[in-house]
């Protein structure tokens, strides 16, 4: 299965943010197309108030991706913000379109940024911690937004769910010891449960970049650095079964009874 990974700087302006989105993804060929967080409208400045730039899930973001993912003949998915009924407050969602233009999936952020001095809460609603997996030419696909990476639980739940990948679009932000986090969960995650990290993040100012497809062993398959771009990468489904037969951890896993 071939994926694409896109990585770009998004900025406060939607419609530049869906001419890049167009640009970078123009003349694609691949199964499934992977943009990072927020790549409708970035969180800009803490004291900018997103509830009045969310879009619903047919607004003008959710049409480009369509488009995109007919001309392509491909899955994309990307970040957006999504009406809630909190005029202040909107979801993190990720949404999945498939081939035919018809949005397959969808995931509302479930663990909110509250962490590095930073408060995603105040401006953001959480979503319900349920598994979102949906297919791509028989490889299920597991959906986290960026933060999600730190819960292990949460991947775990998208394996047992059916996920043979983990497709993971971030803002990851730059910092002191954030990059390596970055990298060093990606892997964690893919060798933990025998999957694939399919992981497209923003760059930028703010973000680290580092956008990259992890194998189910921990290998780096392909990645990019900090600039702006996209990569091409192979997901063989055979590599994920040769994996568990190798490493059968997940077969080995046993249930642990609840503190008390």
């Amino acid at each position: 299965m071939k994926t694409v990974l896109v990585q770009l700087a998004a900025g406060t302006d939607p419609d530049e943010n869906l001419a890049a989105i167009r640009r970078l993804t123009k003349g694609v060929e691949a199964d499934l197309v992977v943009l990072p967080e927020a790549v409708m409208h970035d969180f800009g400045d803490p004291a900018l108030p997103l509830g009045p730039v969310a879009q619903s899930l047919d607004g003008p973001f959710v049409t480009t991706l369509a488009d995109v993912a007919r001309e392509a003949g491909a899955v994309v998915v990307g970040g957006m913000f999504e009406r809630s009924d909190d005029p202040d407050r909107p979801y993190n969602t990720l949404v999945a379109v498939g081939r035919d233009g018809a949005v397959l999936a969808t995931y509302r952020k479930a663990h909110l940024y509250d962490s590095f001095g930073y408060r995603e809460s105040d401006r953001l609603r959480a979503g319900p911690a349920v598994p979102v997996v949906f297919e791509v030419d028989g490889v299920g696909c597991g959906l986290l937004t960026c933060y999600d990476l730190r819960f292990p639980e949460q991947s775990r739940a998208l394996v047992s769910a059916g996920a043979d990948a983990l497709v993971i679009p971030a803002a990851w932000v730059r910092g002191p010891l954030k990059e390596d986090h970055w990298q060093t969960l990606l892997r964690a995650r893919a060798i933990e449960n025998t999957v694939y990290v399919a992981a497209a993040a923003q760059t930028g100012r703010a973000y680290c970049g580092l956008s990259q497809l992890v194998d189910p062993l921990g290998v780096v398959v392909a990645a990019l650095g900090d600039d702006e771009g996209r990569l091409a990468a192979e997901l063989s489904p055979e590599r994920v079964a040769a994996a568990r037969t190798r490493n059968p951890a997940l077969r080995h896993r046993r249930t642990w009874p609840a503190p008390t």
